[in-house]
């Protein structure tokens, strides 16, 4: 099996890679933006709508698509199907992805999701919000005016369960993380990285700056998905006062 990226044609403008013995990565563009975002979605719904076998599932990143099979499933497969000559399990989903790649309906529309988050600004649930108004050179106030009145898009889960790694940050509140990580952040906590901003689902060590925290649930473990939100879900924020977080934060904990 090779190790080495294979191009496809003009026409779909990816790249195979394999990765390990049982997954393979297809790269459909080189920065992150919604058109090649897109097209990783509509291509994971075609794979989930016609998995081939042996297929297992696919994780979307910014701009590729993983592919995850069961190797043992498709040599036994391919043995019932051809005697004589030996074709590696890699090599037949390269063939059936190429394939796929190639009659993929860019301008296909996808069902979208649009998810309310109530976020609780500044004070103990956003220690960092002062600091992203002095770095922009504005008021606190203003930071959550316009972060609360952005539409993002969940551009992949990953990093933690849940953790999404939401697009669409206005470029007057953008600010670099922090230069050295917090130990622990508490699990709802808001934060912005760069041009990206977020939502911890579980309390872990990060180094984003946090300006708000939500009562929200975003990992589910009993659920299925066990996530509250999924990669292309449209995501927004609204503000809520210290009371509501509290009351919000109760009802959560009584489902």
């Amino acid at each position: 099996m090779s190790s080495m990226p294979e191009k496809l044609s003009d026409h779909t403008k990816g790249v195979l890679s394999p990765l390990g013995d049982s997954a393979i990565v297809i790269t459909l563009g080189k920065e992150m933006n919604v058109d090649i975002h897109k097209k990783i979605k509509v291509f994971m719904n075609m794979l989930e709508e016609e998995p081939f076998i042996g297929f297992i599932e696919c994780v979307p990143a910014f701009t590729n698509l993983t592919v995850y099979y069961d190797s043992l499933m498709i040599y036994k497969e391919q043995k019932l199907k051809s005697k004589e000559e030996y074709i590696s399990p890699y090599e037949v989903v390269r063939s059936i992805i190429e394939r796929k790649l190639q009659r993929m309906k860019k301008d296909k529309a996808l069902p979208q999701r649009t998810v309310t988050i109530p976020v609780c600004y500044g004070g103990e649930f956003g220690p960092d919000l002062e600091h992203v108004a002095r770095y922009n050179h504005l008021t606190t106030e203003e930071v959550i005016h316009i972060h609360s009145n952005g539409e993002y898009l969940a551009y992949m889960i990953g990093f933690a369960p849940g953790f999404p790694f939401l697009g669409g940050l206005s470029e007057k509140i953008a600010t670099p993380r922090r230069p050295s990580p917090r130990m622990s952040i508490p699990k709802g906590a808001v934060g912005i990285a760069g041009m990206q901003t977020g939502v911890y689902p579980i309390s872990t060590p990060g180094g984003w700056q946090l300006i708000g925290q939500t009562p929200s649930k975003l990992f589910l473990p009993n659920e299925s998905p066990p996530t509250l939100l999924q990669a292309g879900d449209k995501v927004k924020f609204t503000p809520i006062t210290s009371i509501e977080y509290k009351e919000m934060t109760l009802k959560e904990e009584l489902k």
